[in-house]
């Protein structure tokens, strides 16, 4: 049993031997068996699988061993990404862990969920997720939602020697608590219920993508049933026709897409992660590249969130007291103090403890005394402490200004002085709180509601929270990439204005207050989040409001937040974003995306991401379909037409082909860095296609340029005589050019070659290295001759195949050279 101080590090980990990781864990197939399962499904490896089995039935044996070994690497290829995108995704789930407080060694430290073990000691606060099941052993003040395993949505009042479980969450107050279960051993676990694993729904772009791939897997099953047809009206015979046609649905499958877009998505938001950008999830990734519109919260955002109490006012005397002057306003402070929690996690408390200690050291015994609480409520909120004191009941109460003079019902006279020393007050950028006092007797019973306490009106205090150094910066850069930025806080009108204006917002001068957002109607509302970019005295529902508003203009919407109270529109927005250093359990776990270290300017980095992902996969899939065209149309032209010489091309061919595409496509456009001026591309955030038209009839054009110089070569052969081997060899080093060739190029289609070639890419020469090792064995290796069946070449022709293949394929560097020279004349 663990004393006070803690477990020690060698009883925790002797207990964590004992039982085990602080995880949900079920019997299952292993990992890599189920990825292997995943592989033989595909329509790839089926195809290969039978196309093997017929060069066996052939007594074909060389192709046959050749078939086997090419499915073996093909199929490592696509284990070897679906591997590291698994573990790109293992990485990204540990890294989302936001740890948990506990005592060991008779000290407070953070150690990741997984290695809690029973017996430890929790310290949990406001916000928190119950990481394991508990015994409460102190609790200040404590509410719980149990929603998670009674589907009750109402916080539940827990004390002393009950029970806390997986899964929950803090609402209210903090305790300490000693855990008692953990891993599957847990309620929640022993239910089988999983909170931090959940189905994963396709993205628009997988959707978008999928129907794309089916497309093309449509047409190719019809073009196999039609080459079959052909092929066994002129031959009769099954097996051949059946061995040609594979090779047709081989070359139009487009196995790469799949495992390109997952592998880009995973990795990319892996890459993220070793920067301190967690992505909840992959799919975040499509969506990070479409933001154009941007709500900050203000208060540890845009701020440091390292408050300090600056001024006081003093009805008595009508005067605003500074730091130097505080011990003449020491009312105001000392009911600010006793209004707060004994323990402080929140930044404003914190301040007014910092503040109020120092003039009242003999109040350490106060909490001692604290008998009740009225929580934070109300609109605009305030909350209430109550304290016994030898007579009476002390009762003590902050909150919004406007809120504290209502319930002090003050003359209209006092209340306009007091609402002219808010206003000097927010001009500065400070926060303003108001305070005031009741007293109860003995024998009367306390109100139901704190409003109805006879309160008496004690002093305005204020707090300064300053930007942060770099935001002007971090602001003129969102402006720079077309993100539209809108401030969301719970200020005063006043004090947003100033903030806003000092970091440079743009019409800073215009506010609306939450009040104000909920009394519009729905047409009204969305007119005004596209002129106003400030809005004060927000409360969660009026901050959903906004968020529903401007996503129903068509914008992708980003939202920061850091609060409990912060959930509701993290999870409207389509990208929900949580400050990891201050940010509370609730609001980490609702969002989509974790800024570990709370560096707004990180926000752009992620974005910046997002960007050259979604292009990437755009590069990727527009060069597998610019070289597939030519493989299709290569195979099945010849047919169509009745050339005299059909069918080069044998399975072997296209699965050496599928062996160069496939590390291409899924390994090396992964890799691209963002081109120049990517962040200034403003794009469609609700695109109905994949592609736009010109970028899919470019990719198309591109494949049919490839494919005139393959058929070029093809039938002039034919006509000049050229045996089969001759023609099969021409046809093949084309392509393999091609594709090389086809790889720099659609780099990128906004640079010419010349310029593309100088952004970084670690694998270019790995590419190369590949592509010239291939030719060198298919030229000068008698095996790999045999093997592929064809014959030597000059090297004349060999320099006229590379001739072809250049012209065929760098005809669009002329007009991406043209349109680089017209970019850079305007």
């Amino acid at each position: 049993m663990a004393s006070e101080n803690g477990l020690t590090d060698a009883e925790a980990k002797a207990l964590l031997k004992t039982f085990g990781k602080n995880e949900f864990s079920h019997s299952h197939i292993p990992e890599s068996l189920r990825m292997v399962w995943g592989i033989v499904r595909e329509p790839m490896f089926l195809l290969l699988m039978v196309a093997c089995l017929i060069y066996f039935l052939l007594q074909e044996y060389v192709e046959a061993y050749t078939m086997l070994i090419a499915i073996l690497l093909v199929s490592g290829i696509s284990y070897f990404q679906e591997t590291r995108s698994r573990k790109a995704i293992k990485s990204l789930r540990q890294l989302n862990d936001p740890g948990v407080k506990v005592i060991r060694n008779g000290r407070e430290k953070m150690i990741p969920t997984i290695d809690l073990v029973p017996g430890d000691l929790l310290v949990l606060e406001e916000g928190n997720r119950v990481p394991a099941d508990a015994l409460i052993l102190q609790a200040n003040d404590l509410e719980v939602n149990e929603s998670v395993l009674s589907g009750e949505s109402m916080p539940v009042e827990k004390k002393v020697n009950q029970s806390l479980f997986q899964g929950t969450l803090i609402t209210r107050g903090y305790c300490t608590a000693r855990v008692t279960a953990t891993g599957n051993h847990t309620r929640l676990n022993r239910l089988g219920k999983m909170i931090y694993e959940t189905e994963e729904t396709k993205s628009t772009l997988q959707q978008q993508v999928s129907d794309f791939t089916r497309k093309l897997a449509t047409a190719g099953i019809v073009i196999f049933m039609l080459v079959f047809v052909i092929n066994y009206t002129k031959t009769a015979n099954p097996i051949e026709s059946l061995l040609y046609s594979l090779v047709l649905a081989m070359s139009i499958i487009p196995e790469e897409i799949p495992v390109t877009l997952s592998s880009f998505m995973a990795l990319g938001a892996y890459r993220m992660g070793k920067i301190g950008i967690i992505a909840k999830r992959p799919q975040t990734m499509e969506s990070l590249g479409k933001v154009n519109t941007i709500c900050l919260d203000k208060t540890g955002t845009i701020t440091e969130n390292r408050m300090k109490v600056v001024a006081l006012y003093v009805p008595a005397t009508h005067e605003i007291l500074h730091s130097n002057n505080f011990h003449r306003g020491k009312e105001v402070l000392y009911y600010a103090f006793l209004a707060s929690e004994s323990s402080p996690y929140d930044s404003m408390e914190k301040a007014i403890h910092e503040a109020a200690l120092p003039l009242f050291p003999s109040e350490n015994g106060w909490q001692e005394r604290f008998i009740h609480e009225y929580p934070l409520s109300g609109k605009p909120p305030m909350m209430t402490h109550v304290y016994t004191a030898p007579s009476s009941y002390i009762v003590a109460g902050k909150g919004a200004p406007e809120r504290i003079m209502q319930v002090c019902k003050l003359p209209t006279e006092l209340q306009k002085e007091i609402h002219t020393k808010i206003q000097e007050m927010a001009a500065q950028g400070w926060r303003v709180l108001g305070v005031c006092k009741a007293s109860l007797e003995k024998d009367e019973p306390f109100p139901e509601q704190q409003d109805n306490f006879q309160w008496t009106f004690v002093g305005l205090l204020a707090l300064s929270d300053p930007p942060r150094e770099n935001i002007q910066e971090v602001i003129r850069q969102f402006y720079g990439a077309g993100i539209e930025v809108k401030i969301l806080t719970g200020d005063f009108t006043d004090t947003a204005k100033y903030i806003a204006s000092s970091i440079g917002l743009k019409h800073a001068e215009i506010c609306i207050t939450g009040n104000e957002v909920m009394q519009m109607s729905e047409t009204r509302l969305r007119q005004m989040v596209q002129e106003v970019n400030l809005f004060a005295r927000m409360d969660p529902e009026a901050k959903l409001q906004v968020i529903e508003a401007i996503k129903a203009t068509g914008k992708i919407v980003a939202m920061t937040g850091d609060g409990v109270n912060d959930g509701p529109a993290l999870k409207a927005a389509d990208i929900g974003i949580a400050m990891g250093k201050k940010g509370a359990d609730m609001a980490r776990e609702t969002a989509d995306l974790i800024i570990t270290d709370d560096h707004l300017e990180k926000i752009l980095i992620a974005i910046a991401h997002g960007k050259r992902i979604y292009e990437n996969i755009k590069k990727a899939i527009r060069y597998i379909l610019s070289i597939h065209i030519p493989i299709i149309l290569t195979v099945f032209i010849p047919i169509l037409f009745d050339w005299s010489i059909i069918n080069i091309f044998t399975p072997v061919h296209i699965i050496f082909l599928e062996l160069l595409m496939s590390p291409t496509s899924s390994i090396f456009f992964e890799n691209e860095p963002a081109e120049p001026g990517l962040m200034m591309h403003a794009s469609n955030p609700h695109p109905k296609h994949f592609f736009k038209r010109n970028e899919l009839l470019i990719s198309i054009i591109q494949g049919l340029f490839i494919t005139a110089g393959s058929l070029f070569i093809y039938y002039m052969e034919i006509k000049s005589g050229y045996t089969i081997e001759k023609i099969r060899t021409h046809v093949f080093l084309y392509l393999i050019f091609c594709n090389l060739f086809l790889t720099f190029s659609n780099r990128s289609f906004n640079l010419p070659i010349s310029k593309s070639l100088r952004l970084p890419n670690r694998l270019i020469w790995v590419v190369l290295f590949m592509h010239l090792t291939c030719i060198s064995l298919l030229l000068f290796s008698k095996l790999f001759m045999d093997i592929f069946a064809i014959d030597h070449i000059s090297p004349t022709s060999i320099l006229l195949i590379i001739v072809l293949s250049v012209v065929c394929v760098g005809w669009i560097e002329i007009f991406k050279w043209r349109k680089s020279i017209i970019k850079f004349d305007s």
